[in-house]
């Protein structure tokens, strides 16, 4: 591969990064949730696929920065919920770039979807524990409940979004 041809194939991922971000906000943070929780997290309508796809697509490297990528926007969009630095960056960039986890089980994406949000769960889960509840056993479940009462509904919604898009042979398309 030349240096040339390197850089077209960079600058289009870029370019399906950037859209795919867009996707996500347009689903995430633009339409209403189905359920959204008092100090943030919501269960939405597929708002979490277009980061998981593109991490199937594209692998490890390219989907936890498009991840990280839409934590920071989600992160100064109205409805954000922040009230440390630590937490800030806990529950939006680096929360959002575990999704990119995902990437690392392109042939087994269901299991993808399950790392990846299994990824935003413990880096959320931390952030309650240490910013919302306390170190004790209820800050800790409270935390874990908090959190699951939410992402499990995502991770079951992008599993059969992103099995339906496997089906119909639309998660490569493009490439």
């Amino acid at each position: 591969m030349t240096k040339q041809s390197l850089n077209v194939s960079e600058v289009k991922v870029l370019a399906e990064a950037t859209v795919f971000v867009a996707l996500t906000v347009v689903l995430k943070d633009v339409l209403p949730p189905i359920y959204h929780m008092p100090q943030g997290g919501s269960v939405t309508i597929a708002g979490l696929v277009p980061l998981l796809w593109f991490a199937l697509r594209r692998g490890l490297k390219y989907g936890v920065f498009t991840g990280f990528i839409y934590g920071l926007i989600h992160a100064f969009l109205p409805g954000s919920y922040i009230i440390h630095p630590l937490q800030g960056l806990l529950d939006y960039p680096i929360a959002f770039a575990a999704l990119g986890l995902a990437g690392a089980f392109k042939k087994i994406p269901i299991l993808g979807i399950a790392v990846g949000i299994a990824g935003r769960f413990l880096s959320s889960f931390a952030a309650g524990i240490v910013f919302f509840t306390s170190l004790s056993i209820e800050g800790i479940y409270g935390s874990a409940v908090y959190n699951g009462i939410y992402l499990i509904p995502e991770f079951i919604i992008s599993s059969v979004v992103i099995y339906i898009l496997l089906k119909r042979n639309l998660l490569n398309i493009y490439m």
